[in-house]
């Protein structure tokens, strides 16, 4: 499905899962380019379509001076130089009404966060650029309920949504993935992708910098794949330590191709 959304997708007539995949955010455009060229050699070897991913400026942050980005325009610049000269599509998020078409003029997808997933006005804006809208499920919300979600953007005259699980709220530190929420999701007759990265986030700790435990993003890759996810959302970047925003939940560049190559059979194995 995801090709009828992007028809210039490489690898798009491919049978295999589609990927979503970058840094957290846009931290220059040396680096974004270095990461982008990797993975594009990456997918291109397992024919799986890939979407880049980066945000241009980073809104959520536990302390008020933690890394927001290099500038709007600049970051965005950078993303639609990523899709011009590896020709995939990106994706990159939106906070407020506003940005909406700031950003749909430089990117194929725009992202909903998951706090921001209920936002009417922000679905809609979103909606009405005609760009592909990929909404994360609230780690409050339930997969029946986004349903409700997926009729805003459809009912302001867009049909090109993908649901995004990112996990669910356990407690106050830590997130639950219920894969019972992927055959909903997909009732709903649009793509349905798992955020591999974020659902292992350790948000709400003490330092004000969110943990992770990226040493299982294996695990719930694997799962998704298995329980047919039509995507895989994943952070990564070559040096997650130094990474300026969410280093303590991604994966490791290094580490995506033999990822890959695994969950691949794992595709080939359900289909």
């Amino acid at each position: 499905m995801i090709n009828k959304y992007l028809p210039n997708i490489k690898n798009g007539s491919s049978s295999s899962f589609f990927l979503m995949a970058g840094p957290c955010a846009i931290e220059g455009e040396e680096i974004a380019m270095r990461i982008a060229e990797k993975i594009v050699t990456i997918t291109d070897k397992y024919s799986i379509p890939y979407i880049f991913k980066g945000s241009y400026r980073k809104a959520n942050r536990s302390k008020g001076n933690s890394f927001t980005g290099i500038g709007d325009e600049k970051a965005l610049k950078i993303l639609e130089k990523i899709g011009k000269t590896f020709g995939v599509p990106t994706v990159t998020d939106i906070h407020e009404s506003q940005e909406a078409a700031m950003a749909a003029a430089y990117v194929d997808v725009l992202q909903i966060p998951a706090f921001l997933c209920r936002q009417t006005d922000l679905l809609n804006a979103a909606a009405e650029t005609g760009k592909v809208v990929n909404i994360k499920k609230g780690q409050f919300l339930s997969a029946e309920s986004m349903k409700f979600a997926v009729e805003k953007v459809q009912d302001a005259g867009n049909e090109k949504v993908i649901l995004t699980d990112r996990g669910n709220t356990f407690g106050y530190q830590d997130l639950i993935v219920d894969y019972r929420g992927f055959p909903v999701m997909k009732s709903f007759n649009v793509p349905t992708v798992m955020d591999c990265t974020h659902s292992l986030q350790q948000p709400n700790q003490s330092s004000g910098v969110t943990g992770g435990k990226p040493e299982l993003i294996e695990t719930i890759a694997k799962a998704a794949i298995a329980v047919g996810a039509d995507g895989l959302f994943i952070e990564t970047h070559p040096d997650p330590a130094n990474a300026k925003s969410d280093g303590a939940n991604m994966l490791h560049l290094d580490l995506l191709d033999g990822l890959l190559e695994k969950l691949m059979k794992i595709k080939q194995a359900v289909i």
